[in-house]
Order: C-alpha cells, then sequence, then structure tokens
C-alpha cells in the first residue's frame, strides 16, 4: 500500500512528499466510509521510510525492512481527512537515526490547516 504520490523535496534532516489519495473512496484504511485523521500517522511513517530509502540505497533486489514501533506526542486536530478537498502535505524531520532506528518529527496539513503532529520511533530490522 503506498499512500504517497511524490516526494517534493528532502534531504539529510527531513523530507516533505505529497499526497491526493486521502480522497479515494477505495481508500485501504477507511473504516465505515470515512478516512480517520489517525491514519495520517501511516502517511508520515511513510514518508519516514522514502526518507530512509534515499538516504541509504540498497542494492538492487535487495530489501531492508522496518517497523514503526512508537507514536508519541500526537494531535490529531480534525476527525476525519477523506473530506479535505487540499493535497496532504506530509512532513517527516529526523531527530536521530543509527543503524538499528530512527526518531521522526511530522507534521501533516492541507493548504494552510495542520491536521496532525508528533514523534515517531522506527526500528530496522538488521541485514542477514
Amino acid at each position: 500500500m503506498c499512500l504517497l504520490d511524490r516526494v517534493l523535496s528532502w534531504d539529510d534532516g527531513c523530507i516533505e512528499c505529497i499526497s491526493g489519495t486521502h480522497r479515494e473512496p477505495d481508500h485501504p484504511l477507511r473504516a465505515h466510509g470515512r478516512l480517520g485523521a489517525a491514519c495520517l500517522i501511516e502517511y508520515a511513517a511513510q514518508a519516514m521510510a522514502v526518507h530512509g530509502a534515499l538516504l541509504q540505497p540498497v542494492a538492487p533486489g535487495a530489501s531492508r525492512s522496518g517497523m514503526l514501533t512508537s507514536a508519541r506526542s500526537v494531535e490529531l486536530l480534525v476527525a476525519h481527512v477523506d473530506d479535505l478537498a487540499d493535497e496532504l502535505l506530509v512532513r517527516a524531520e529526523r531527530q536521530h537515526s543509527d543503524a538499528r532506528g530512527a526518531l521522526y518529527g511530522f507534521r501533516v496539513s492541507a493548504g494552510a490547516r495542520l491536521l496532525a503532529h508528533g514523534r515517531a520511533s522506527l526500528v530496522l530490522a538488521m541485514p542477514p
């Protein structure tokens, strides 16, 4: 499941991605016909994964998996996002990383409206 449409910009410290997938009626995370704001954490986690892949490319055919292990200080400022006309802007800022994982701060907005923000930690699987 890929929720992001494209990367707008990235550097060693952060990534910005956009998405319009929140408006899709067959969105895989919809429940009871709605897409709840908690799903924005998944958008942020995918931006973090893309950022990690851009920073540490692996050989063709190889992969390195990771897992979202915690989301902290998350504030959801809306109940649902499926009715928002603007694209989602997902920004993830790397606060710390090493070979075992990373800590990111994230913000998700639509237009000038902040929808969610918080921190998330990721653990990376050690290569075989």
